[in-house]
């Protein structure tokens, strides 16, 4: 027979010897090819790439067809020359060359065209990689370790911005992982004036000021490098938040500006609207007393003029005057130029003695409810007087005026729960609902302002008077004080 009958015979066994040779080297260290030698196992021995010892098979009870048994071994020396390449200790995976690609390829397209292209799950090593953000198997990809997990470059994010972590360098928080700008972003922080982080002092500590009520961190310095400060909420004027000074030496931020009461004409609505809140609960003042608005300079003469009397230092807002005095008054409200106020005109005004109360007198340039929040403070001394209280000490007076200021406030900004007494403000502003969010949370800290208060005569005596207020009523406890200048207990 001639040679060339079957032309594709002595290829099929050239490249089956091939694979074979292949085969035998890839697998040096399997239980199929290993011999004892001295009771130890060792590889065999190779001379050159044409010689090689292979141990005799061994015979089995299988009656499976020898091609059926080459073909199921084959299959398995393939999977698990596969799996063996997960465990290469490369840092980002591994991926085989191309030479073992196209040998794996070229055996399948021959023999097994069928053959799966993935590793089976019972050949999967035992450490197969899940990633630890998508819960995706990462497979042959690149793959990041970190905290005992493991995860795609693209899935190693950080916890606050949810951008990728590229960088060798990371912060972790329990279990978070973040960028080092992204976690001092978060954890250290900025002042609310300069807006820089705020520096650490000698000690290496992180050092700030905060306000007890708007909760403003800034640092220790701005309280002495002349940074101005609301003479109303008291906040520190921020870089990006300019202030209006009023030119007394005050300044006023644009939350407060909003519903400043500038001029004396300005603000008489709102006394006659306390006055009625008094007569509601029947504590008429039978005296029209005058009411002016006046600058801080205007006010401190007429302090120094005032021959008794106890006033709330550092920073007086309001006075019930009693003495004949010459007091400069606003007439005319000024107007907002650049960042301070022009244009303001006003009038001296003499007040006469007629009775016990001669006038009251409030800052200029407040918000409405801490102008209001003064005028029912200082009425109250006026009512006090007219009816009679004398020689109380100021812890008394003083204690049962910040009531009344604090009961007026709150039947303004919360006329639902309404106050102690069941006298409803008469402001058109509660009746209409037409304060803002802003404004209200001005009331609340007016408010705090008054049960906080460290003096012994302001705060001290209001939490005595707010006490007996609520076990008394406001009636029994005036009666108490008339009786004996004192508060019940």
């Amino acid at each position: 027979m001639s040679s060339s009958g079957n032309p594709s015979q002595p290829g099929i066994y050239e490249r089956r010897s091939w694979f074979m040779r292949w085969l035998s080297k890839l697998f040096r260290g399997g239980s199929n090819t290993r011999e004892v030698v001295g009771g130890a196992h060792r590889p065999p021995q190779f001379n050159g790439d044409e010689s090689m010892v292979l141990r005799a098979p061994v015979r089995s009870l299988d009656n499976r067809s020898r091609t059926d048994k080459e073909k199921e071994e084959l299959d398995r020396a393939i999977a698990l020359s596969l799996s063996e390449g997960l465990k290469k200790p490369n840092g980002y995976g591994w991926r085989p060359n191309n030479n073992e690609e196209d040998l794996a390829k070229a055996v399948q397209d021959d023999r097994h065209s069928s053959y799966p292209p993935f590793v089976p799950r019972e050949y999967q090593p035992m450490g197969y990689r899940v990633c630890g953000g998508c819960n995706r198997d990462i497979g042959y990809g690149n793959y990041l370790g970190c905290m005992g997990a493991f995860f795609h470059p693209e899935c190693f994010c950080c916890r606050a911005c949810r951008y990728p972590i590229t960088e060798q360098e990371f912060s972790l928080s329990g279990k978070d992982a973040y960028h080092k700008t992204c976690f001092k972003e978060l954890t250290h922080p900025k002042c609310e004036v300069c807006f820089q982080y705020i520096p650490t002092n000698g000690a290496g500590l992180i050092e700030y000021r905060c306000h007890p009520f708007w909760s403003q961190k800034y640092c220790p310095v701005h309280e002495h490098d002349n940074t101005a400060r609301c003479c109303s909420c008291e906040r520190l004027e921020s870089v990006n938040a300019r202030y209006i000074s009023l030119g007394d030496g005050r300044s006023l931020c644009m939350e407060c500006m909003e519903s400043a009461i500038m001029d004396t004409g300005d603000c008489q609505p709102l006394y006659h609207s306390i006055r009625d809140y008094y007569e509601g609960m029947n504590m008429r003042l039978d005296q029209q007393i005058p009411m002016l608005l006046v600058e801080r300079q205007a006010l401190n003469e007429a302090i120094v003029g005032e021959k008794h009397g106890f006033h709330h230092m550092p920073e007086t807002r309001g006075l019930c005057l009693s003495e004949e005095q010459t007091v400069t008054s606003i007439l005319k409200r000024p107007k907002i130029g650049g960042h301070g106020l022009i244009g303001m005109r006003t009038q001296p005004q003499k007040l006469t003695r007629r009775c016990e109360v001669t006038a009251i007198l409030v800052l200029y340039g407040l918000p409405r409810l801490l102008t209001g929040a003064i005028l029912a403070h200082e009425l109250m001394h006026g009512w006090l007087r007219l009816k009679g209280y004398r020689n109380l000490n100021p812890e008394v007076e003083e204690g049962i005026c910040q009531v009344l200021s604090y009961m007026w406030l709150e039947s303004e900004i919360m006329p639902a729960s309404a106050s102690t007494s069941s006298a409803p403000s008469s402001s058109s502003f509660s009746k209409k609902g037409g304060r803002s969010r802003t404004e209200n949370k001005l009331g609340e800290f007016f408010m705090h302002q008054i049960a906080h208060d460290a003096s012994p005569a302001y705060g001290g005596g209001f939490r005595s008077a707010n006490a007996a207020v609520n076990m008394y009523g406001l009636r029994r406890t005036l009666d108490h004080i008339r009786l004996t200048g004192s508060f019940p207990m």
